[in-house]
């Protein structure tokens, strides 16, 4: 997997809680995206109180990376592109802004020419052939997914988006043809229970005709748990019809720590689950999940 080191072109508030980063640099010479609205990298940031001193891993033969060693570890999140322009050698990533974490510290801070690295993309939006409309539910989070994947929605596909934000001032325009809607709940990201999955069921009830329909959806972790079952065990649907991303947890640090104190052989029972090429990747996530319930996780 390649790492690409990138610099900081401009940064733009987008809202009261989103932040955008244009990133440029001959490093990204080489970035190559997949096309796909709901790409994601890693992206590693500069360690310590030195914004400029950027430990950049390596990439390793079969996949994934290590830190040379005498090297400190730099810090890595998950995000996704929210625009790359080749042309321009550009790529956006819009951050969220809070007071805690260490992506959403360096954004608030970050200035053109501070450096960063990021892995080459994942997409995993993959609607089915017959796609007529499409339900996007997404928290604070997946915005920046959700809105380019109604930017790339080819025409005559309708579209339905739900947004969950902390209020008002965290709206921003989204792209809506004739026949469109968009909805904006407040509540959740954080500052109160998420209503994800009470969306979700309010929009494809049971008994709802989902010829030619696609279900995506992104925000908090565990919340989504609940989707992912209600959408294939209550609803039946099938594995190519919806998508389902976690792409946060409240306290993520606790719950990594607990996850470490783990006996050894449970850490690889729970490894050895990815391991099963025969079982799809939604259904793995709902035994994945179910484990991890019982386990407190």
């Amino acid at each position: 997997m390649a790492i690409h080191r990138a610099e900081v072109a401009s940064v733009r508030r987008l809202s009261e809680t989103m932040t955008r980063v244009t990133l440029h640099g001959d490093g990204l010479a080489g970035f190559t995206s997949t096309g796909t609205g709901d790409e994601y990298v890693r992206v590693f940031l500069p360690h310590g109180t030195d914004r400029g001193e950027l430990s950049l891993p390596e990439p390793v033969d079969g996949g994934g990376w290590r830190t040379p060693e005498g090297r400190p570890e730099a810090p890595m999140r998950t995000y996704t592109i929210r625009a790359v322009r080749p042309e321009a050698g550009e790529v956006d990533i819009d951050f969220v802004r809070h007071d805690h974490g260490a992506a959403s510290e360096w954004a608030a801070a970050a200035r053109p020419g501070d450096p960063v690295g990021l892995t080459g993309p994942t997409a995993l939006y993959r609607p089915p052939a017959d796609l007529a409309w499409q339900l996007l539910v997404t928290d604070l989070t997946g915005l920046p997914a959700a809105a380019r994947l109604l930017e790339q929605t080819p025409e005559g596909v309708r579209s339905r988006t739900v947004v969950e934000v902390p209020g008002p001032s965290s709206r921003l325009e989204l792209p809506a043809r004739p026949g469109d809607s968009v909805t904006w709940e407040y509540g959740g990201n954080g500052h109160g229970p998420s209503r994800l999955a009470e969306l979700v069921a309010a929009r494809v009830p049971h008994g709802a005709d989902l010829t030619g329909g696609y279900v995506w959806v992104a925000g908090q972790t565990g919340e989504l748990r609940t989707v992912r079952r209600y959408l294939r065990k209550e609803l039946g649907l099938a594995t190519n019809r919806f998508k389902v991303v976690g792409y946060w947890m409240p306290e993520a640090d606790s719950w990594r720590r607990r996850y470490d104190a783990l006996p050894a052989e449970v850490k690889t029972e729970l490894t050895e689950m990815w391991e099963k090429p025969t079982v799809d990747t939604e259904d793995l996530n709902l035994t994945y999940e179910e484990r991890l319930g019982a386990l407190g996780l």
